[in-house]
Protein backbone atom coordinates (compact mmCIF):
# COMPACT_ATOMS: atom_id res chain seq x y z
CA UNK A 1 0.00 0.00 0.00
CA UNK A 2 2.83 2.42 0.78
CA UNK A 3 4.44 1.70 -2.57
CA UNK A 4 1.14 2.40 -4.29
CA UNK A 5 0.80 5.67 -2.39
CA UNK A 6 4.26 6.68 -3.56
CA UNK A 7 3.39 6.11 -7.20
CA UNK A 8 0.24 8.11 -6.87
CA UNK A 9 2.16 10.97 -5.33
CA UNK A 10 4.62 10.99 -8.20
CA UNK A 11 1.66 11.93 -10.37
CA UNK A 12 -0.12 14.15 -7.89
CA UNK A 13 2.97 16.21 -7.18
CA UNK A 14 5.09 15.79 -10.29
CA UNK A 15 5.71 19.54 -10.19
CA UNK A 16 6.61 19.69 -6.49
CA UNK A 17 9.52 22.02 -5.96
CA UNK A 18 12.22 23.03 -3.58
CA UNK A 19 11.43 25.84 -1.17
CA UNK A 20 10.48 29.23 -2.59
CA UNK A 21 10.00 32.30 -0.33
CA UNK A 22 6.43 32.81 0.79
CA UNK A 23 6.46 36.18 -0.95
CA UNK A 24 6.43 34.24 -4.23
CA UNK A 25 3.25 32.35 -3.30
CA UNK A 26 0.68 34.51 -5.07
CA UNK A 27 -1.72 34.57 -7.96
CA UNK A 28 -0.25 34.72 -11.43
CA UNK A 29 0.65 38.09 -12.90
CA UNK A 30 -0.40 39.09 -16.40
CA UNK A 31 2.28 37.89 -18.81
CA UNK A 32 2.68 37.15 -22.49
CA UNK A 33 3.52 33.81 -24.04
CA UNK A 34 6.80 35.25 -25.31
CA UNK A 35 7.78 36.46 -21.84
CA UNK A 36 7.37 32.99 -20.37
CA UNK A 37 9.07 31.23 -23.29
CA UNK A 38 11.86 33.80 -23.21
CA UNK A 39 12.65 32.76 -19.64
CA UNK A 40 12.57 29.05 -20.55
CA UNK A 41 15.18 29.47 -23.32
CA UNK A 42 17.32 32.04 -21.48
CA UNK A 43 19.85 29.52 -20.14
CA UNK A 44 20.22 26.50 -22.48
CA UNK A 45 22.45 23.64 -21.37
CA UNK A 46 25.20 22.27 -23.59
CA UNK A 47 24.98 18.76 -22.14
CA UNK A 48 22.05 16.73 -20.84
CA UNK A 49 21.84 16.86 -17.03
CA UNK A 50 21.29 13.68 -15.08
CA UNK A 51 19.45 15.08 -12.05
CA UNK A 52 18.74 12.52 -9.35
CA UNK A 53 15.82 12.18 -6.98
CA UNK A 54 16.85 11.94 -3.34
CA UNK A 55 15.27 11.09 -0.03
CA UNK A 56 17.35 13.87 1.54
CA UNK A 57 15.78 16.53 -0.69
CA UNK A 58 12.30 15.81 0.67
CA UNK A 59 12.74 17.26 4.14
CA UNK A 60 14.98 18.86 6.73
CA UNK A 61 14.96 18.40 10.48
CA UNK A 62 12.30 21.10 10.75
CA UNK A 63 10.49 21.07 7.41
CA UNK A 64 8.49 18.52 5.42
CA UNK A 65 9.36 20.06 2.06
CA UNK A 66 7.24 17.77 -0.07
CA UNK A 67 4.12 18.54 1.96
CA UNK A 68 4.82 22.27 2.07
CA UNK A 69 5.63 22.48 -1.61
CA UNK A 70 2.76 20.29 -2.76
CA UNK A 71 0.37 22.76 -1.17
CA UNK A 72 2.08 25.66 -2.93
CA UNK A 73 1.83 23.81 -6.24
CA UNK A 74 -1.94 23.94 -5.83
CA UNK A 75 -1.99 27.61 -4.82
CA UNK A 76 0.68 29.35 -6.91
CA UNK A 77 -0.43 30.17 -10.47
CA UNK A 78 2.80 31.82 -11.63
CA UNK A 79 4.34 30.34 -14.77
CA UNK A 80 7.95 31.11 -13.80
CA UNK A 81 9.39 30.88 -10.28
CA UNK A 82 12.79 31.46 -8.74
CA UNK A 83 15.10 28.44 -9.20
CA UNK A 84 13.85 25.27 -7.47
CA UNK A 85 14.42 21.52 -7.49
CA UNK A 86 11.74 19.30 -9.01
CA UNK A 87 11.34 16.45 -6.54
CA UNK A 88 9.84 13.78 -8.80
CA UNK A 89 10.45 14.67 -12.48
CA UNK A 90 13.89 16.31 -12.39
CA UNK A 91 14.97 15.74 -16.02
CA UNK A 92 13.05 17.26 -18.90
CA UNK A 93 12.95 18.96 -22.27
CA UNK A 94 10.70 21.94 -23.03
CA UNK A 95 8.80 22.91 -26.15
CA UNK A 96 6.72 25.67 -27.67
CA UNK A 97 4.01 25.14 -30.25
CA UNK A 98 0.29 25.16 -30.96
CA UNK A 99 -2.70 23.30 -29.51
CA UNK A 100 -5.41 22.91 -32.16
CA UNK A 101 -8.84 21.25 -32.03
CA UNK A 102 -10.30 20.24 -35.40
CA UNK A 103 -13.26 17.97 -34.52
CA UNK A 104 -16.77 18.83 -33.37
CA UNK A 105 -17.42 17.77 -29.77
CA UNK A 106 -19.55 18.61 -26.71
CA UNK A 107 -16.78 20.05 -24.55
CA UNK A 108 -16.15 23.66 -23.60
CA UNK A 109 -13.32 26.17 -23.62
CA UNK A 110 -10.25 25.16 -25.61
CA UNK A 111 -11.61 21.67 -26.19
CA UNK A 112 -14.16 23.25 -28.57
CA UNK A 113 -13.86 22.62 -32.27
CA UNK A 114 -11.67 25.20 -34.06
CA UNK A 115 -9.97 26.23 -30.79
CA UNK A 116 -6.33 27.19 -31.22
CA UNK A 117 -3.91 28.16 -28.46
CA UNK A 118 -0.21 28.61 -27.92
CA UNK A 119 1.34 25.95 -25.72
CA UNK A 120 4.49 25.55 -23.65
CA UNK A 121 5.12 21.93 -22.66
CA UNK A 122 7.68 19.86 -20.77
CA UNK A 123 8.36 16.18 -21.40
CA UNK A 124 10.05 14.42 -18.50
CA UNK A 125 10.75 11.16 -16.72
CA UNK A 126 9.77 10.39 -13.13
CA UNK A 127 12.53 9.49 -10.72
CA UNK A 128 16.03 9.57 -12.29
CA UNK A 129 16.36 7.37 -15.37
CA UNK A 130 16.52 8.97 -18.81
CA UNK A 131 18.10 6.21 -20.96
CA UNK A 132 16.27 3.68 -23.11
CA UNK A 133 17.72 0.61 -21.40
CA UNK A 134 16.28 1.70 -18.04
CA UNK A 135 12.79 1.73 -16.52
CA UNK A 136 11.28 5.14 -17.30
CA UNK A 137 7.96 6.76 -16.38
CA UNK A 138 7.29 9.36 -19.07
CA UNK A 139 5.44 12.55 -18.23
CA UNK A 140 4.03 15.46 -20.24
CA UNK A 141 2.97 18.77 -18.68
CA UNK A 142 1.23 21.36 -20.85
CA UNK A 143 0.46 25.05 -20.37
CA UNK A 144 -2.14 26.61 -22.69
CA UNK A 145 -2.28 30.34 -23.41
CA UNK A 146 -5.68 31.47 -24.81
CA UNK A 147 -4.25 33.26 -27.83
CA UNK A 148 -2.33 32.74 -31.07
CA UNK A 149 -0.48 36.05 -30.64
CA UNK A 150 2.71 35.44 -28.66
CA UNK A 151 3.06 39.08 -27.54
CA UNK A 152 -0.56 39.48 -26.40
CA UNK A 153 -0.95 40.08 -22.66
CA UNK A 154 -2.58 37.07 -21.02
CA UNK A 155 -5.26 38.25 -18.57
CA UNK A 156 -6.30 34.71 -17.65
CA UNK A 157 -4.28 32.06 -15.88
CA UNK A 158 -2.71 29.58 -18.26
CA UNK A 159 -4.54 26.25 -18.34
CA UNK A 160 -2.26 23.47 -17.10
CA UNK A 161 -2.57 19.71 -17.59
CA UNK A 162 -0.53 16.66 -16.55
CA UNK A 163 -0.19 13.30 -18.30
CA UNK A 164 1.86 10.16 -17.49
CA UNK A 165 2.12 6.75 -19.17
CA UNK A 166 2.76 4.50 -16.13
CA UNK A 167 3.63 5.76 -12.66
CA UNK A 168 6.02 2.90 -11.97
CA UNK A 169 7.68 3.12 -15.36
CA UNK A 170 8.03 0.75 -18.30
CA UNK A 171 10.77 -0.56 -20.57
CA UNK A 172 9.37 1.29 -23.60
CA UNK A 173 12.28 2.16 -25.86
CA UNK A 174 10.61 5.27 -27.28
CA UNK A 175 8.54 8.18 -26.00
CA UNK A 176 6.44 7.85 -29.16
CA UNK A 177 5.39 4.30 -28.18
CA UNK A 178 3.49 5.26 -25.04
CA UNK A 179 0.05 6.70 -24.37
CA UNK A 180 0.15 9.47 -21.78
CA UNK A 181 -3.04 10.10 -19.84
CA UNK A 182 -4.39 12.04 -16.85
CA UNK A 183 -5.29 8.74 -15.13
CA UNK A 184 -2.21 6.58 -15.74
CA UNK A 185 -1.49 2.95 -15.03
CA UNK A 186 0.18 2.07 -11.72
CA UNK A 187 2.93 -0.57 -11.77
CA UNK A 188 5.24 -1.69 -8.98
CA UNK A 189 8.69 -1.92 -10.58
CA UNK A 190 12.24 -2.58 -9.32
CA UNK A 191 13.00 1.12 -9.76
CA UNK A 192 10.34 2.00 -7.19
CA UNK A 193 11.56 -0.64 -4.74
CA UNK A 194 15.15 0.59 -5.12
CA UNK A 195 14.11 3.98 -3.76
CA UNK A 196 12.39 2.58 -0.67
CA UNK A 197 13.29 5.40 1.75
CA UNK A 198 12.10 7.96 -0.77
CA UNK A 199 8.96 5.87 -1.22
CA UNK A 200 8.15 5.77 2.49
CA UNK A 201 8.71 9.51 2.93
CA UNK A 202 6.40 10.66 0.16
CA UNK A 203 3.73 8.08 1.00
CA UNK A 204 3.54 9.55 4.52
CA UNK A 205 2.13 12.75 3.02
CA UNK A 206 -0.40 10.88 0.85
CA UNK A 207 -3.61 11.75 2.67
CA UNK A 208 -2.61 15.23 3.79
CA UNK A 209 -2.91 17.16 0.55
CA UNK A 210 -4.99 15.40 -2.10
CA UNK A 211 -7.71 12.80 -1.69
CA UNK A 212 -7.86 12.11 -5.48
CA UNK A 213 -4.24 11.68 -6.59
CA UNK A 214 -4.89 9.07 -9.27
CA UNK A 215 -6.42 11.53 -11.75
CA UNK A 216 -5.69 15.12 -12.77
CA UNK A 217 -8.87 16.96 -13.75
CA UNK A 218 -9.10 18.85 -17.05
CA UNK A 219 -11.49 21.70 -16.27
CA UNK A 220 -8.83 24.40 -16.64
CA UNK A 221 -8.88 23.69 -20.38
CA UNK A 222 -12.67 23.38 -20.71
CA UNK A 223 -13.21 26.60 -18.70
CA UNK A 224 -10.51 28.63 -20.48
CA UNK A 225 -12.07 31.60 -22.25
CA UNK A 226 -15.57 30.82 -20.96
CA UNK A 227 -17.34 33.61 -19.10
CA UNK A 228 -19.80 31.26 -17.43
CA UNK A 229 -18.80 27.69 -16.60
CA UNK A 230 -22.19 26.57 -15.26
CA UNK A 231 -23.12 24.33 -18.19
CA UNK A 232 -19.65 23.53 -19.47
CA UNK A 233 -18.91 19.86 -20.14
CA UNK A 234 -15.39 18.67 -19.33
CA UNK A 235 -13.85 15.42 -20.57
CA UNK A 236 -13.02 13.05 -17.75
CA UNK A 237 -9.94 11.68 -19.50
CA UNK A 238 -7.37 12.99 -21.95
CA UNK A 239 -4.63 11.03 -23.70
CA UNK A 240 -1.89 12.10 -26.09
CA UNK A 241 0.38 9.97 -28.24
CA UNK A 242 3.18 10.79 -30.67
CA UNK A 243 1.91 10.69 -34.25
CA UNK A 244 5.25 10.55 -36.04
CA UNK A 245 8.24 8.33 -35.39
CA UNK A 246 10.78 10.15 -33.26
CA UNK A 247 14.53 9.70 -33.70
CA UNK A 248 16.23 6.57 -32.41
CA UNK A 249 18.13 7.88 -29.41
CA UNK A 250 19.43 6.56 -26.11
CA UNK A 251 18.16 9.51 -24.07
CA UNK A 252 14.52 10.58 -24.43
CA UNK A 253 15.58 14.23 -24.71
CA UNK A 254 17.67 13.46 -27.79
CA UNK A 255 14.74 11.50 -29.21
CA UNK A 256 12.42 14.50 -28.80
CA UNK A 257 14.89 17.21 -29.79
CA UNK A 258 13.50 19.38 -32.60
CA UNK A 259 15.83 20.69 -35.30
CA UNK A 260 15.12 23.42 -37.85
CA UNK A 261 12.01 22.76 -39.91
CA UNK A 262 10.81 19.78 -37.87
CA UNK A 263 7.43 19.57 -36.16
CA UNK A 264 6.80 17.12 -33.34
CA UNK A 265 3.13 16.06 -33.25
CA UNK A 266 0.91 14.44 -30.63
CA UNK A 267 -2.73 13.48 -31.11
CA UNK A 268 -5.24 14.85 -28.57
CA UNK A 269 -7.78 12.23 -27.50
CA UNK A 270 -10.59 12.62 -24.96
CA UNK A 271 -13.20 10.39 -23.32
CA UNK A 272 -15.90 10.62 -20.67
CA UNK A 273 -17.42 7.15 -20.78
CA UNK A 274 -16.31 3.53 -20.58
CA UNK A 275 -17.88 1.27 -23.20
CA UNK A 276 -17.36 -2.51 -23.11
CA UNK A 277 -14.72 -2.08 -20.44
CA UNK A 278 -12.66 0.46 -22.40
CA UNK A 279 -12.49 4.23 -22.44
CA UNK A 280 -14.34 5.64 -25.44
CA UNK A 281 -11.43 7.63 -26.88
CA UNK A 282 -12.10 10.19 -29.60
CA UNK A 283 -9.33 12.06 -31.39
CA UNK A 284 -10.26 15.75 -31.49
CA UNK A 285 -7.04 17.57 -32.32
CA UNK A 286 -3.28 17.84 -32.41
CA UNK A 287 -0.42 19.36 -30.47
CA UNK A 288 2.23 20.63 -32.89
CA UNK A 289 5.59 21.52 -31.35
CA UNK A 290 8.14 23.44 -33.42
CA UNK A 291 10.93 24.36 -30.99
CA UNK A 292 12.65 22.48 -28.15
CA UNK A 293 15.20 23.35 -25.49
CA UNK A 294 16.98 21.65 -22.61
CA UNK A 295 17.69 24.46 -20.18
CA UNK A 296 18.18 25.25 -16.54
CA UNK A 297 14.90 27.19 -16.51
CA UNK A 298 13.05 24.29 -18.15
CA UNK A 299 14.11 22.00 -15.31
CA UNK A 300 14.26 24.48 -12.43
CA UNK A 301 12.03 27.53 -13.07
CA UNK A 302 9.08 26.60 -15.31
CA UNK A 303 6.10 25.95 -13.01
CA UNK A 304 2.92 23.99 -13.79
CA UNK A 305 0.29 24.51 -11.10
CA UNK A 306 -2.13 21.70 -10.30
CA UNK A 307 -5.91 22.22 -10.48
CA UNK A 308 -7.67 21.82 -7.17
CA UNK A 309 -10.19 18.99 -7.08
CA UNK A 310 -13.79 19.87 -7.99
CA UNK A 311 -16.85 17.71 -7.37
CA UNK A 312 -19.21 19.77 -9.57
CA UNK A 313 -17.80 18.99 -13.01
CA UNK A 314 -20.11 17.84 -15.80
CA UNK A 315 -18.52 15.01 -17.79
CA UNK A 316 -21.45 13.94 -19.99
CA UNK A 317 -24.49 15.60 -21.48
CA UNK A 318 -27.29 16.17 -18.88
Amino acid sequence: MKLLSFLLLLFAFSNCTGKVPLSQEKEAQNVTFNEVWGEVISDPLESLPQNKISFFKLSTLKKNKILENAQRTLDDHNDILKPFNKLAHPNGICFKGVWEIDTENVYGGYFKNKSKALIIARASTAMSNTKSNKTRAFGFAGKLFPTTKPDKMNHEDSANFFLVDDLGGTKASSYAQVELTNEPEVSITPEVIKHMLYTLKVSHTFSKVDSHPTIRQLYEISYLGEGNSTNIITPKWMMIQGQDSQKNADDFRDELKITDGEVLQFSINVASQIIDGKKDWNKIGTIKLDTSVVSNSCDRRLHFHHPKWRDDLKHVLP
